[in-house]
């Protein structure tokens, strides 16, 4: 029996090689150095999701969930989490500078509070400070509610990210 609330995807657009994920009403967690990892990032307040293409449109898929899931057995190449705080209930993922044709589901479906997201990728190095015309990324952000804790990395093979956490 699967926990999942609602799931939707969403082509995101892309500036300056990522999209965001936060809460117009507060900070989503602590900062967190792109070092890390290598595709997740808090500085800010916001979230920040790391593209290896500059500028154009991701695939995202949002999956809700009522309790920790098991991270997708789709072939993806980087696996992050991360808690995230959302101070009134409306922690979204968005466009650095433009807005989604559609909103994908609000991460923070359970209202104010902390949850934890689990960030999939791959595709990344396909086409690194390009604006391709396609799309040639996508993206996986399951969310649940649970406590603060500890970023951790769970896969990270691809090789954007590695030089990512190099700088």
């Amino acid at each position: 029996m699967s926990d999942e609330v609602e799931r939707d995807s969403q082509h995101v657009p892309v500036e300056y090689h990522h999209f965001d994920i936060s809460d117009e009403d507060g900070p989503t967690g602590l900062d967190l150095d792109r070092t890390h990892n290598g595709l997740v990032r808090t500085a800010d307040g916001v979230t920040i999701v790391s593209t290896g293409i500059h500028t154009g449109y991701v695939d995202v898929t949002v999956s809700l969930h009522e309790a920790e899931p098991s991270p997708d057995d789709g072939n993806w190449q980087e696996i992050v989490e991360i808690s995230a705080h959302s101070a009134a209930g409306g922690l979204m993922v968005r466009g650095m500078m433009a807005d989604l044709e559609e909103e994908l589901p609000v991460l923070s479906f359970r209202g104010p509070g902390d949850y934890r997201l689990r960030i999939h990728a791959r595709g990344r190095d396909t086409a690194v400070d390009l604006a391709p015309d396609e799309v040639t990324e996508w993206y996986l952000i399951q969310a649940w509610p649970a406590p603060r804790q500890e970023a951790a990395a769970l896969r990270l093979t691809d090789g954007y990210g590695a030089t990512v956490r190099q700088r």
